[in-house]
């Protein structure tokens, strides 16, 4: 079912032939529709990759809605990390293990999150994902639920990645923190420094090829910057030693507040698209 809460993107156009992890043709037309996107005609045949795509707009309508002044502080703006959050030494691939990190996540109590948490929401979805979202922290519906972005933004998010042709159980979804601040509050330093192994190791184990980064607090936190997401988001950075593509967008919950930043982000989903046919 089409979730009625997504606002206009802009003006698009259709994707070449998918793999089995990209929605059929038909469920994919929907979705677009939804975003009231219209078609446009692939380019680039010879691409090796079967799933291989090239956007290009349309000019832009008579009538648009007018830009949003520029957002220097995004979804919360207190937060100001202490300082750069990848650690320098990071456990070797080959020494991880997904259940064993599992456990450790479940029985972790680094930080008071423990206390008042109801449980860990350690992440979920494709364990060898290309794409690895990683938002900021756990709400009140993830914290009952155990999975990250269930609640109206995790709707609007599953919809945004539906509109650039990604199913939710082909990438992988997690968080800078693995439970949630009371009342939503925004993490302390003391509290990311504690989940930070835990996030690192997941990053080890998907080795994604583009990493998407949701919202502020996560931006600040994976590129050590204390800069806002308008100034973060539009361009690829370089993440860790290992120089994976990054790309800042906003939160869907920003978005939902401020729906004339909804083509801003389509933007950045395009441009994490981007490196995934590379």
């Amino acid at each position: 079912m089409i979730f009625d809460i997504i606002g206009k993107f802009g003006r698009i156009g259709v994707f070449t032939k998918q793999r089995s992890k990209i929605v059929d043709e038909t469920k994919r037309q929907a979705y677009l529709n939804a975003l009231e996107i219209t078609q446009w005609e692939a380019r680039l045949p010879h691409l090796k990759t079967a799933d291989s795509f090239e956007v290009e707009f349309e000019s832009p309508p008579a009538m648009q809605q007018p830009q949003a002044v520029e957002q220097v502080n995004d979804d919360r703006d207190a937060f100001m990390p202490a300082e750069p959050s990848v650690p320098a030494v990071v456990a070797p691939a080959a020494a991880l293990n997904w259940d064993s990190l599992r456990y450790q996540v479940k029985q972790c109590h680094a930080c008071d999150l423990a206390e008042s948490r109801i449980q860990t929401v350690f992440g979920v979805g494709n364990q060898k994902a290309d794409c690895l979202i990683i938002g900021e922290a756990p709400g009140a519906d993830e914290d009952r639920q155990g999975e990250p972005f269930v609640g109206k933004a995790g709707q609007l998010l599953n919809e945004m990645l539906m509109a650039i042709g990604l199913k939710r159980e082909s990438v992988f979804i997690a968080n800078i923190l693995k439970c949630r601040p009371p009342n939503n509050r925004d993490p302390r330093p003391n509290e990311v420094v504690a989940c930070q192994s835990f996030l690192q190791q997941q990053i080890q184990l998907i080795q994604p090829k583009v990493i998407l980064s949701v919202g502020r607090i996560s931006a600040q936190n994976l590129l050590g910057s204390q800069e806002a997401v308008g100034r973060l988001r539009g361009k690829v950075h370089s993440y860790s030693a290992q120089q994976i593509p990054l790309v800042v967008t906003y939160h869907p919950a920003y978005l939902l507040r401020s729906p004339l930043e909804k083509r801003k982000a389509w933007d950045d989903l395009k441009l994490a698209r981007q490196q995934l046919v590379k």
